[in-house]
């Protein structure tokens, strides 16, 4: 499974959720986790960038909502616990199928 993580640099909860991500990753060893920095609104548009962190499991980002723009901005998430600047670990863990010992 390759997932992607998307961030710019102006937007500080890319790093919560590049933390939350290899976390997760660590309990699915057919995961490949890459980061890849968008530094235009041009690549945003041409990579359909829905904010930082947007994460992609095998090219398809699996928390985009309906008619959210792309461009240059922080991405908030709807959490189990209210709105955050990352996805929760629980949200990671389902996106990438993680389940059982170690998800806590």
């Amino acid at each position: 499974m390759d997932v992607s993580l998307l961030y710019f640099d102006n937007c500080p909860n890319w790093k919560v959720a590049d933390q939350r991500l290899a976390a997760v990753a660590a309990q699915r060893p057919d995961v490949v986790v890459t980061r890849q920095r968008v530094e235009t609104v041009e690549e945003a548009e041409r990579l359909g960038f829905h904010g930082s962190p947007s994460i992609l499991v095998d090219g398809v980002d699996v928390f985009a909502e309906p008619g959210v723009g792309v461009g240059l901005s922080c991405r908030v998430y709807r959490t189990p616990t209210g709105l955050e600047g990352a996805p929760s670990m629980e949200q990671l863990r389902a996106a990438l199928g993680v389940t059982g010992e170690g998800a806590s």
